[in-house]
């Protein structure tokens, strides 16, 4: 073989090397610069457009050049005939068109994901996007695979497939509580019927909440214990937020008078005990007004009902005990009878 031949050989194949290294450089100061450019704008959509891009298209840039350089060099496609495969090409584009998608989906729920995470408190929705983080990716790389086999190879993907979903659907009956309270804190943290901090009434349960986590959510009840409620439970029943809309809760307070009492009297005296209660402490509220209203002719009483707001929903204890109190005070100096239960036994001579 000519000498002057196989130098040639070797000068193409090093300018395509170095060609192939200078177009990546430049591909990847390009890429900085659109980064900086993309920083610019309001939408985030560029930037992950392009960090998706970047890197891939480098490799790229560089595998064609060393392609390119043992072509020149007749190792392609003398010594390893195989590389020149159209299959193997085709699996390299697969390859690469998945790590770009890869990355997208990665970025998207990063940036988009994460941010909507961070406007709760519970730490469970972060924890719910670093998993979904997971899925994105291996999902894809999973279906390029089968794709190369599939659809490049064309090799029968049937008994792949089928071992895949037996295994699947072992692992899922093995773990049907813990995908159902999985999903149920999904469900929690995109429905958000309450966030930490908030009290909530489920079952035969009332507390403040904890914490909300994949597996279940914790509440500190009025007794300072902690019950710790699956999430499957939570999402298949009645909750009641008393943190929603607002703090604020209406306490009601039955008041029984005596029959025969003066009714405006006790209307009076009801209401003049609601502004004296209201001014002297700080956790009741004129702000919905109080009411006083005569709802029932019961047995042996006439039963009122005082309507009073306490300024936050861990106060009714002490709004019922200041109201109470009063009552029992006034209506004593006022000389209004509170009635009670009586039983007559009555014995036949």
């Amino acid at each position: 073989m000519d000498i002057g031949i196989i130098q040639v050989k070797y000068i193409y194949a090093a300018f395509a090397v170095l060609a192939g290294f200078v177009l990546a450089g430049v591909a990847r100061v390009a890429i900085r610069w659109l980064k900086v450019k993309a920083k610019e704008t309001e939408t985030a959509w560029d930037d992950i457009i392009i960090a998706a891009i970047g890197t891939p298209l480098q490799v790229t840039i560089i595998a064609i050049a060393i392609y390119s350089a043992l072509t020149f060099l007749g190792i392609l496609p003398l010594d390893y005939p195989g590389v020149l495969d159209e299959q193997l090409i085709q699996s390299f584009w697969v390859v690469m068109a998945a790590w770009i998608i890869s990355s997208f989906l990665h970025d998207i729920i990063l940036v988009y994901g994460h941010e909507f995470a961070e406007r709760s408190d519970s730490d469970w929705d972060d924890r719910l996007m670093d998993f979904l983080e997971l899925i994105a990716k291996y999902l894809v790389w999973f279906v390029a695979l089968l794709f190369i086999l599939k659809g490049v190879f064309n090799l029968d993907i049937t008994p792949f497939l089928a071992g895949a979903g037996i295994a699947g659907l072992a692992v899922a009956l093995a773990a049907q509580d813990i995908i159902s309270n999985f999903f149920g804190g999904a469900i929690i943290t995109i429905d958000k019927p309450f966030t930490v901090g908030d009290r909530i009434k489920v079952d035969a349960y009332t507390g403040d909440v904890v914490s909300i986590g994949p597996r279940s959510t914790r509440i500190r009840t009025l007794d300072n214990q902690i019950v710790t409620i699956p999430n499957n439970k939570i999402t298949t029943n009645i909750i009641v937020n008393s943190a929603e809309p607002d703090v604020k809760l209406r306490i009601a307070i039955p008041v029984p008078v005596a029959y025969g009492s003066d009714l405006e009297k006790v209307r009076r005296v009801l209401g003049e005990i609601l502004d004296e209660a209201i001014k002297s402490t700080e956790y009741m509220l004129d702000d919905p007004a109080p009411k006083v209203l005569f709802l029932e002719l019961g047995d042996s009483a006439l039963k009122f009902v005082i309507y009073v707001w306490a300024k936050k929903y861990n106060l009714p204890d002490e709004v019922r005990d200041t109201i109470n109190s009063a009552i029992v005070t006034r209506f004593a100096a006022e000389g209004i009878e509170i009635p009670f239960n009586q039983l007559d036994v009555r014995l036949k001579q």
